[in-house]
Parts: structure tokens; sequence; C-alpha cells
């Protein structure tokens, strides 16, 4: 466990250690400008695009208590066994509400959120006639949810999906195009969770949003090419509260209301 934005320091021999056959568990924390009180220099914006990207490892971001136990038992699990591979938790120290979760409490429901949640993503809510999807990941999905409460109240009905694994997302992503290397094994980047997650006939304009590089989750708007804005950190060394470090982001409630918006025909 270490500081976020020192990932980027162990990375040269924590990915050459994968390289060699080695499977281990990063954690991260904390990240992002979520961290804002403490100031701007250990903030990280680029760590969650490494965690996509390295080979050998499989990226997780949970928003809650429950999807890290979930994310952190699957990761264990993968772990001295032949084509495991190695796993990235980014987390962070915000408090967050457990009450957003909406864990349910059908048996059956609960395993496929977790199935869903160990997978890459899962509906959060949904809405009777979405005109837009949110989706976002980790610290910032009180902002999402409280982004679709008021947009509800303005008459726009909202999708919302809480990301944990965009680097799973990405290989299934591929896999379901065909396309080499999109599987580290199996059970890692299979083609069903996009269809639960952003199923075809709830297709509308899409929203992402994180505390972390946009481009990050850029990718999703490609399941079913519709309209796209990304949201996310661009900037760093600012310092204050993490509702101010939001705003000035561009990934506080407001910022998402506007762009969900503008995304509106």
């Amino acid at each position: 466990m270490l500081y976020d934005p020192f990932v980027e320091r162990a990375l040269e021999p924590w990915s050459f250690g994968i390289y060699a056959g080695g499977q281990s568990i990063l954690v991260g924390t904390p990240s992002g400008v979520s961290l804002a009180p403490e100031g701007g220099a250990h903030q990280s914006i680029t760590t969650p695009s490494i965690g996509v990207e390295q080979p050998g490892c499989v990226s997780y971001e949970p928003a809650f208590a429950v999807d890290t136990e979930w994310c952190l038992l699957a990761s264990l699990a993968r772990l001295g066994q032949s084509g495991g591979s190695s796993a990235y938790l980014r987390l962070s120290t915000r408090p967050v509400s457990q009450k957003l979760a909406d864990i349910p409490a059908d048996p059956a429901a609960r395993e496929r959120r977790r199935r869903q949640v160990v997978a890459g993503a899962y509906p959060l809510r949904r809405a009777e006639r979405p005109a837009v999807t949110i989706a976002a990941m980790g610290a910032v999905m009180p902002e999402a949810l409280a982004a679709a409460d008021r947009l509800a109240e303005a008459g726009t009905q909202a999708d919302v999906v809480c990301l944990t694994s965009p680097g799973l997302l990405f290989r299934a992503l591929r896999a379901r195009q065909g396309l080499p290397g999109s599987v580290v094994s199996p059970g890692q980047g299979e083609p069903w969770i996009l269809e639960q997650a952003f199923p075809a006939a709830r297709a509308t304009p899409l929203v992402t949003v994180l505390d972390g590089h946009p481009h990050t989750l850029s990718f999703l708007a490609t399941i079913n090419r519709v309209p796209h804005a990304a949201l996310g950190v661009t900037q760093f060394g600012q310092s204050g509260s993490i509702d101010d470090l939001y705003r000035y982001n561009g990934i506080d409630t407001d910022s998402i209301i506007r762009a969900a918006l503008d995304l509106l025909p």
C-alpha cells in the first residue's frame, strides 16, 4: 500500500515483476483531488489510465465498502494461479455514505451485483424513461447520484452506472469486437458485462466522471456509439476543500448536470 501518486514511482519494478511472471496486489490510497485538504502535492491524475493499460493486471476503483471487499477477494483469488494476474486497487479516504450503494436484499440479486462489481460495472439506478446516462467511478459517486436526483426533479430522467474497473470493460469491448489481447484469464473482460451495465435498448447520451484523467473512461461511448461528455481532472497543484476542488475541475454535481443537459437534443 502506498500513496496513489507514488504508483508512478513504483511502476518500473512493479511492471517488470509482472512481466517476469510475478503476481501481487498494489493498493494506491488516498488518490485524486479528493485528498484536496491535504494539499496539492499528493494528487494523482494519470494512475487510472495506468490501471487500464498495464498488462497482466486487473485494476479496480470501487466507490463503496462492499464493492471494495468483493474486488479485493476476487484479486486475492487470482494470485498464485496459472493464468492468474496482479491487481491494482485505487482507493480514496473520502467518507462516502454506504446507503448510496443500495445493496439488494434478495440473495440472487446480491450475487448478481457481486458478479457485476467484479466484472467492472453495475447499474445503480434505472430510470423509467432515461434521457441520459451518468457513469461514475470511485469517490465521485455521491455527485453523480445527486446530479441524477436534480435532473429528475427538472423532468430529465437519468440512468446511473457505477464503474469499478474500466480496464475490464475495455477488455470486454475488445473481446466483443474480436480483437486480440482482450482477456487476461477466463472470467476477465467478458462481453456479457457490457450489455448488463450499458444495454443497447437503453442507450442514451453518456456523461462519464471520475477523480482522474477523463480520457480513462472515454471509450465507454463506443459501446453503443452515443454522444458523450467526459469529465475528470486534467491539472494538479490546487489546494482547498473537496467541494472547491471538484468545482474547479468540473467534477461536481453542477458540472455533471450541465454536461448532461448539453448532450440532450
